[in-house]
């Protein structure tokens, strides 16, 4: 199988999975190397599709299998909501039965570029529970959890103040929707430069929304790479606003790459979350920084040296 041959070809290159100098194939036969290891990683590191498609090929059966060949624990797709639902269901069956779990799914499309829940429109904040309507079928498919929940721009015609209590009043009737399901949404920041104009962008703000909402289905999706950008102070504000957090993702900052490529001690960070939990699923979203299979070869080994602590 193709994910064999990349095995094989990243044993064959010698020193290709390496830590500080140590292999982390020692003591391993070629039959079974260290990174097909039941229990590979120490957290739950999720990739998403098209990240592994050099060594799995484009099947998303395939690459699945890739992933929980390496030893990810966790996938998350943010368009599994529009995909047809024979594959949403191949895809749940092929995660359940490697034991993966499924991360996100995104379950609002927000009107870019104007005020969404933040202006209190009546017919917004409907089409928005509609969404999530939808969204708990999906989710029961796939075996979800968690779905991404974005409120959209602000609304400069309205004071702060206003616009967080319309917020809120959606999120807490999509809580009605979610809560008898077990269901959560998490609610995620974004940076002012990839996203300007945008409601949300503190971990602080997230925490006051959920707060205010007071529901086991209302959460923070702390994405790392976000908040590297808009605030950084990454673990004090993670400690901050951890009884409401509820997913983390990833990507190195500058380039939205894997760990090791950027400015962030991700070493650091993920040893500081697993000292707390190791119950979060760890979104992988971000780019490879380099191509083909060489580069996918370089993302495991960048995991694996962020997950040496």
């Amino acid at each position: 199988m193709k994910r064999r041959n990349f095995i094989q070809k990243s044993l064959a290159t010698g020193g290709a999975l390496t830590v500080s100098g140590s292999t982390l194939l020692a003591n391993q036969s070629l039959n079974k190397p260290s990174f097909l290891a039941e229990n590979q990683f120490k957290l739950k590191y999720a990739p998403h599709l098209g990240m592994f498609k050099h060594s799995a090929g484009d099947d998303p059966i395939d690459q699945l299998k890739f992933m929980a060949d390496v030893g990810f624990k966790a996938f998350e797709d943010n368009g599994m909501k529009g995909r047809d639902k024979s594959l949403q269901e191949k895809m749940a069956s092929q995660m359940a039965g490697t034991g993966m779990e499924m991360g996100v799914f995104v379950a609002h499309n927000i009107h870019w570029q104007e005020p969404n829940l933040a202006s209190g429109d009546k017919d917004k904040r409907e089409e928005f529970l509609k969404d999530i309507e939808g969204s708990v079928e999906v989710a029961k498919r796939v075996n979800a959890k968690w779905m991404t929940v974005v409120p959209g721009h602000v609304d400069l015609r309205k004071d702060m103040g206003y616009q967080t209590a319309n917020v809120v009043e959606s999120l807490r009737r999509a809580c009605d929707i979610l809560e008898p399901h077990g269901l959560v949404m998490v609610l995620e920041p974004l940076n002012f430069m990839n996203h300007p104009g945008l409601f949300l962008t503190k971990a602080a703000q997230g925490y006051e929304i959920c707060r205010a909402v007071d529901s086991p289905s209302c959460k923070i999706l702390f994405d790392i790479y976000h908040q590297q950008i808009t605030e950084g102070n990454l673990i004090p504000n993670i400690d901050a606003s951890w009884t409401e957090i509820g997913y983390f993702q990833i990507g190195d900052n500058p380039g939205r790459k894997e760990p090791t490529t950027g400015e962030i001690n991700y070493l650091n960070v993920f040893k500081h979350i697993h000292s707390k939990s190791t119950d979060f699923i760890m979104g992988m979203e971000h780019g490879n920084s380099i191509d083909g299979k060489k580069g996918e070869e370089r993302l495991i080994q960048a995991y694996l040296e962020v997950d040496s602590f």
